[in-house]
């Protein structure tokens, strides 16, 4: 047993490094083209793409509900060892897949369509290029969803490399997208819905050559296996309502901020949603790292190695969160500034108020990937899902009776330690044998390690003036002393003498 943790511990690792390479360069590729893209386009632009996007991600959700049931059963045959059933599994996803992306068309044009032409405040002159991000976020769209089953696969096998891999390279022909951009004599928001297309379709050509040369199950043939397709439509199913209410929440919330207050916050919004995204994102590559040991653990009824994970899980993605929280949210203002040198109204509220929201839905999504593993989310996903629903008559209230914009913010916060609080609840009745408090305890500890060691860095923010010299005092001193409080205070014994052993060979 202790050969088969060192062997899962080593590959979460390993993979984890992969998955962080990849983010890191995906986040300076972004934070660049973010920038050149809100300087080309123009605020106004800008917010269009924005607004006009999430009117498809909206309806993406189908996808999203999916995609998760994939995962879960590709993940859940590999860790059982029944390739015949994983082959069955795989076409029975796609075949789901094709239909939801001609449900997905067919609401595009239809009700997304009267959305975009009857409810978004656009200006007229721009609505031509608005029609054509539109028509364009459909057809990418349905690419995304028929090649949710590969990403699945390549997840399950645990072929992180090969995902940071083709991720880099999407990060490099962004940067292309943005030279063109800069060059390109056309309509200019056109020309980069256009460009983005053509992105997205290269890299689903990659993903899927990739897997029918490596992974026999993904050779898709007809099938139509009701003891797969129940389980797995029932699981989708509901998924469906919880990911229907969490896409309404954020996309609602951004329609309401576009029809009390015009494209100029969406493109604020639009700011805050990248910077949370890319913050989000290297940090939720641990959780990608974990989540098919934590299943698979699960499948073998390990309930006790499979809480110890998602304790690890825990007190890493908060430690390395908060390496990123701590100076970013002291530092905000001069980070949008160096980054964007126009800085939208309300950007700066906007990204720290969503700092603390992403901290609240990093843990809850790894307390949801237990909750996945055992393929009931009625209960998760009907009552979190609810929950989350609250915020839009909150919104619009506030909206209604004067408030300004960030309250639309604060209300997800309030909200999401609402959702945490209830996914914990359900995660004890689901799996009577997970310790709850041992969870709780790790998420408290975590946090109080990461709100101590950021006392110094407030300190040094009120003795110094704003400056790029501030800046990186702040990046220094919050890791090092943040880093050194979870060795003494987080890490237990065995791993310490770990660390030690492998510096003193080292230096």
């Amino acid at each position: 047993m202790a050969t088969t943790q060192a062997s899962s511990n080593r590959r979460i690792a390993k993979n984890t490094v992969a998955l962080y390479l990849r983010m890191f360069l995906t986040m300076i590729v972004g934070f660049y083209t973010s920038r050149v893209v809100l300087n080309t386009l123009g605020v106004q632009d800008y917010g269009i793409y924005g607004v006009v996007g999430g009117v498809i991600a909206m309806m993406g959700f189908l996808n999203v509900a999916m995609a998760g049931a994939t995962s879960r059963f590709l993940t859940f045959e590999l860790g059982r060892g029944d390739s015949a059933r994983l082959a069955r599994t795989f076409s029975s996803a796609l075949i789901i897949h094709m239909g939801i992306a001609l449900v997905v068309m067919v609401l595009g044009e239809t009700v997304g369509l009267w959305f975009l032409c009857n409810k978004l405040v656009i200006p007229p002159s721009r609505m031509e290029a608005a029609h054509w991000v539109y028509q364009l976020s459909i057809m990418s769209s349905m690419i995304g969803i028929t090649q949710a089953p590969y990403d699945a696969s390549i997840i399950s096998h645990e072929k992180m490399n090969v995902y940071a891999y083709v991720e880099i390279l999407n990060s490099l022909l962004k940067l292309a997208i943005v030279y063109l951009l800069v060059l390109g004599h056309f309509d200019k928001l056109k020309l980069y819905a256009v460009l983005t297309l053509a992105v997205s379709v290269t890299i689903m050509m990659i993903y899927r050559v990739y897997c029918l040369r490596h992974f026999k199950e993904t050779h898709f043939h007809w099938v139509w296996d009701k003891a797969i397709l129940k389980p797995m439509l029932s699981f989708s199913g509901w998924d469906l309502y919880g990911n229907a209410c969490f896409t309404a929440r954020q996309q609602g919330i951004n329609f309401l901020i576009n029809m009390f207050f015009g494209v100029t916050l969406n493109a604020a919004s639009s700011i805050a949603t990248t910077v949370n995204g890319m913050i989000s994102n290297l940090v939720s590559v641990v959780i990608t790292a974990f989540r098919p040991q934590i299943i698979k653990r699960y499948a073998q009824k390990k309930i006790d190695e499979m809480q110890d994970l998602m304790e690890k899980a825990i007190e890493i993605t908060i430690i390395l969160f908060g390496i990123l929280f701590v100076p970013c949210f002291f530092e905000m203002p001069l980070l949008l500034h160096l980054w964007l040198g126009i800085v939208p109204a309300h950007a700066v509220d906007f990204c720290r108020i969503l700092l603390f929201l992403s901290i609240i839905s990093l843990i809850n999504n790894i307390v949801n990937i237990g909750l996945h593993a055992t393929g009931n989310i009625k209960n998760i996903s009907f009552i979190t899902g609810s929950i989350l629903l609250i915020n839009l008559p909150a919104v619009y209230i506030f909206f209604k009776f004067k408030f300004g914009v960030n309250f639309a913010y604060y209300t997800l916060v309030v909200v999401n330690i609402f959702v945490l609080t209830s996914d914990l609840i359900i995660l004890k009745l689901q799996i009577s044998s997970i310790r709850i408090m041992a969870v709780i305890w790790c998420i408290f500890k975590s946090l109080f390690v990461v709100m101590t060691s950021a006392i110094p860095t407030y300190i040094l923010n009120l003795c110094m003036q704003e400056s790029f010299g501030r800046l990186c005092s702040i990046i220094i001193i919050n890791s090092i002393v943040l880093l050194s409080f979870a060795y003494f205070y987080l890490l237990d014994t065995k791993t310490k003498e770990i660390i030690k052993r492998k510096l003193i060979s080292h230096f």
